[in-house]
């Protein structure tokens, strides 16, 4: 994976990896949306990255395995979990990355450390996916003590042959994104690299049974269906978050 580099929009860093995982069963769930809604809710460090003067806010529901330390085997109790994020897109330095409103996991061992490690807002949720006649029902009920509530219920399924997308397109631009970006509680931002190999992307259908996911935004998703894209795996491996 390592020597594989020539799609990513700048270099790996020099230094050691330190976690590695697997994201399975993706759907990448696109409303686009005024950047200037946005704008409060993002660090003033931190530019509001657009595509064609258009923010896009993601709801991405997925499966994480094999997450372990460097050197650590994989324990199966800790290592695989549902996850679901709602995210949008900034760049600093020239660096474009992921923001993260809010990942729900359903494995408290995960929330726990990942908020202390890497300054991200995860929650606790009670979280089922299993696939169904070609297609992944997942449901997700955010359990967090004090956090919004926030409940997604879906299903979901890939439609197409896979494909790999091209720089300068909008699937390449929502997808191909090699770091994230997250603040502590004195307001210090911090990046965090990672590495994969090109996404190999679906279109994808989606029925939204219910989505409350933004609510505790308050920010509203455009009444047009989302942009629906899905993956059936990239293994990922991860670095130290460093204070920009």
């Amino acid at each position: 994976m390592l020597h594989s580099t020539s799609h990513r929009p700048y270099a790996i860093p020099d230094s050691t990896w330190v976690m590695r995982m697997a994201w399975e069963s993706v759907l990448f769930m696109h409303w686009r949306i005024d950047p200037e809604v946005l704008r409060p809710l993002i660090p003033e460090k931190l530019e509001i990255d657009t595509f064609d003067g258009q923010a896009w806010i993601g709801v991405v529901p997925f499966i994480m395995t094999g997450v372990t330390p460097r050197w650590v085997p994989e324990l199966p109790w800790v290592s695989c979990f549902p996850e679901l994020n709602v995210r949008t897109y900034v760049v600093h330095d020239g660096k474009p990355g992921v923001w993260f409103f809010s990942l729900d996991a359903g494995n408290p061992l995960a929330v726990w450390v990942a908020r202390k490690t890497f300054h991200l807002p995860y929650f606790n949720a009670r979280m089922k996916c299993r696939r169904v006649d070609g297609s992944i029902v997942y449901r997700s009920e955010r359990t967090h003590r004090g956090a919004p509530l926030a409940v997604l219920k879906a299903r979901y399924r890939p439609v197409g042959e896979v494909y790999g997308s091209a720089p300068g397109n909008l699937d390449y631009w929502l997808t191909e994104r090699y770091c994230l970006y997250s603040a502590n509680p004195a307001g210090r931002v911090y990046r965090g690299d990672i590495h994969h190999a090109p996404w190999p992307l679906q279109n994808a259908e989606a029925e939204l049974e219910f989505n409350s996911m933004v609510n505790g935004l308050a920010i509203e998703l455009l009444s047009d269906p989302p942009l629906c894209l899905f993956a059936e795996k990239v293994d990922v491996v991860a670095w130290p978050l460093l204070e920009v």
